[in-house]
């Protein structure tokens, strides 16, 4: 695969620890919906609705390497038990859950993608998400990544995520800075690496740093550029 190289505008951004000593506030969504979330889901809407709250029309990139993959063990446990599996719990065992009920909270018809590329989920769904933009500028795009760890039922997973959720709105006319994203062939570069993909993004945003992560075939990194 080539090198790539790209840059997106960040109107905002909103990132939720999975440490957190508070559950995420999802207030703006009805009791009996609210209820019936995972707390993956719980994360992703509360990043989401931090960054669009007031954008009457956003395109939506969800990116997971595993989903609700916490919902469909706890689904296949029960059938393995002799259970009954509820049919809520089946329609919200699905990777993009929450854009389903991201659009039906928002009452927002437009375009969402979903994907899932491993441990190279994030970098992917950032050059998805600048894919669109660049395609089409008159709209906004938000990026919206949440993940956690795979059950230990499924043995150890090279690589493995760490739990969190992280919201990013790309718009250039509101845009309070650039964020550069570079992919290359596996490199040994000075810069020491981030555990994740998920950390060293957030920590670029955070601190405006450059960042780094590497997996075992590329190199992924992170720029951060004040203004338009």
């Amino acid at each position: 695969m080539p090198d790539l190289h790209w840059t997106i505008p960040v109107a905002r951004w909103s990132f939720w620890p999975a440490v957190a000593s508070a559950a995420p506030d999802v207030g703006f969504i009805e009791p009996m919906t609210r209820r019936r979330l995972s707390t993956l889901s719980r994360a992703a809407l509360k990043v989401a609705h931090d960054c669009a709250a007031d954008v009457p029309a956003v395109r939506v990139v969800f990116a997971s390497r595993h989903g609700e993959l916490g919902r469909t063990t706890e689904i296949l446990h029960t059938i393995d038990a002799g259970g009954t599996v509820s049919p809520t719990s089946f329609s919200l065992s699905v990777l993009n859950t929450m854009t389903g009920v991201l659009g039906i909270v928002r009452g927002d018809r437009t375009a969402v993608s979903a994907l899932s590329a491993g441990n190279e989920t994030l970098g992917y769904a950032l050059l998805e998400a600048h894919a669109q933009y660049a395609t089409d500028a008159s709209s906004p795009v938000l990026l919206v990544y949440a993940d956690e760890p795979a059950d230990p039922a499924y043995g150890e997973v090279e690589d493995e995520v760490e739990a969190g959720a992280l919201a990013i709105l790309l718009d250039a006319s509101a845009s309070a800075g650039r964020l550069t994203c570079a992919r290359a062939e596996r490199s040994e570069a000075a810069r020491e690496p981030f555990a994740s993909q998920s950390r060293a993004v957030q920590h670029c945003l955070d601190t405006r740093a450059a960042s780094e992560w590497r997996g075992r075939h590329s190199t992924w990194q992170w720029f951060w550029h004040e203004g338009a």
